[in-house]
């Protein structure tokens, strides 16, 4: 390379393949997901047991619930703001310390208002890990499949829901309610010390930031370790102009406004459905009769199905684009989710319908999030996928506690499921709705069939 010759980062990435360094990348932001996703939902595993140990109703615990969603509220508003500003390395890194610190902190609870501070304070710092997340791994992804690995990290939040099921079932009958916590809060340390180490800055970040050229030649080094080193004096360059002022300003310039509203709305009523489910199926399959620990299953199925589901939902998207895709998996949620409260179902149909649920509720969240990465540039994928994640987490917070409202008012499980799926087809009408006003083009068919084979 000549001296002083320009480098454009975004074709670099854009073009490059896929080498070790970006799987430890996917691994260490799966892992951080994974651990988010585990001490979300660990409380609605725990939930059954606390009611009585502690001997409070089901509606006392609708509060916690939601107190931790607050918490995720303003940390996904701050953090991606933050993240933005300051980068998305330094967040993951302080926000996996913090939320480890608190999920030990939690097993310190005895009443309810101890829990409820305790949740609330937990989630500020776990707001922040799925939006720079997301944003990081998809600035350092080949384009050719940037949406399919976006997709696969997604996975992590629910896979990591899904495992706090499995580790609930084993280690509160063997050491209570609190063994959960010391778990979910001990691997987050581990996960930061080795992140500190190997995970690495965003390139379009520092370069539009202007951050100091020896970091970027650093990381483009171990991005492409075949390749030439760039001579110490490359200037270096993406594709995309930094804006100046308060991010979030800029998801409505641009002609972005209504689609900002829009996926803004999708993520309102998806999370409503995610947590009210992952919340209240433990305690509604108990009170059915049913044990502790297949209670506990029961509400695993969810985060099973929203596991499984991305890897098929994909591959749908690559076909048929995101619009079509995601109208359709959330037209089904609301079928599934009206069969889960239909009296005299077997047990096997029940889980049945719970898989299905989560398959779209919770596995359709992921397609939400890449969306979001998509349309939103460099400058602003953080804000963008924070704010839509922050607002979405209002409907996170009125979903339990509602559900736990009428659950006071003795609905039956017929009635409750039914007023559950009503979110879900609204989440499929405005999805459709997204079609007139959103300007992205739809992922290429041919080249992320291939990535998804290959993966």
């Amino acid at each position: 390379m000549a001296a002083q010759e320009k480098i454009n980062i975004s074709q670099i990435v854009d073009n490059s393949e896929l080498t070790p360094f970006h799987w430890t990348l996917i691994f260490l932001s799966s892992l951080c997901l994974i651990m988010d996703g585990y001490d979300v939902q660990a409380m609605g595993y725990v939930a059954p047991v606390l009611i009585r140990e502690w001997g409070v109703p089901n509606s006392a615990l609708g509060p916690v619930f939601s107190a931790a969603l607050v918490g995720v509220l303003f940390g996904s508003l701050g953090c991606s703001m933050l993240a933005d500003r300051f980068g998305r390395r330094p967040l993951l890194i302080i926000g996996s310390l913090y939320f480890a610190v608190l999920t030990l902190a939690t097993t310190q609870a005895h009443t309810i208002n101890q829990m409820l501070a305790i949740r609330f304070i937990a989630g500020l710092g776990l707001g922040g890990m799925m939006p720079n997340a997301m944003a990081l791994v998809g600035e350092y992804s080949p384009k050719k499949s940037r949406v399919v690995i976006m997709m696969i990290i997604s996975t992590g939040f629910t896979a990591g829901a899904a495992l706090g099921g499995f580790v609930a079932a084993w280690l509160i009958p063997a050491f209570g309610w609190r063994a959960v916590f010391y778990f979910g809060g001990i691997i987050p340390l581990v996960i930061a010390v080795v992140m500190f180490k190997y995970l690495p800055e965003s390139l379009q970040y520092l370069v539009l930031q202007g951050k100091k050229k020896e970091t970027v030649r650093t990381w483009l080094m171990r991005m492409n370790p075949k390749a030439p080193p760039p001579p110490e004096s490359a200037e270096y360059m993406v594709q995309e102009e930094k804006r100046s002022g308060v991010p979030a300003a800029h998801l409505f310039k641009e002609g972005r406004g209504m689609t900002t509203v829009l996926l803004w709305t999708v993520n309102f009523m998806n999370l409503l459905n995610l947590y009210f489910l992952s919340s209240w199926i433990p305690t509604v399959v108990r009170d059915s009769g049913y044990s502790t620990r297949t209670a506990v299953l029961a509400g695993t199925m969810v985060q099973i199905g929203g596991t499984v589901g991305p890897f098929v939902t994909g591959w749908f998207i690559t076909r048929y684009g995101f619009v079509p895709t995601l109208t359709v998996s959330f037209f089904c949620a609301s079928l599934s989710i009206s069969a889960i409260g239909q009296p005299g179902l077997s047990m096997v149909m029940l889980f049945a319908a719970i898989f299905m649920a989560g398959w779209c509720v919770v596995g359709g969240q992921p397609g939400i999030n890449s969306l979001a990465a998509m349309y939103y540039p460099t400058y602003l994928r953080s804000t963008g996928i924070g704010w839509g994640l922050g607002i979405g987490r209002i409907g996170a917070i009125v979903g339990p506690f509602v559900g736990g409202q009428l659950m006071a008012l003795h609905w039956t499980n017929r009635e409750l499921f039914y007023a559950a799926a009503v979110p879900a087809f609204v989440s499929a009408l405005v999805t459709f709705s997204l079609r007139f006003f959103m300007k992205l083009p739809e992922p290429e068919p041919s080249v992320l069939r291939q990535q998804m084979a290959a993966h």
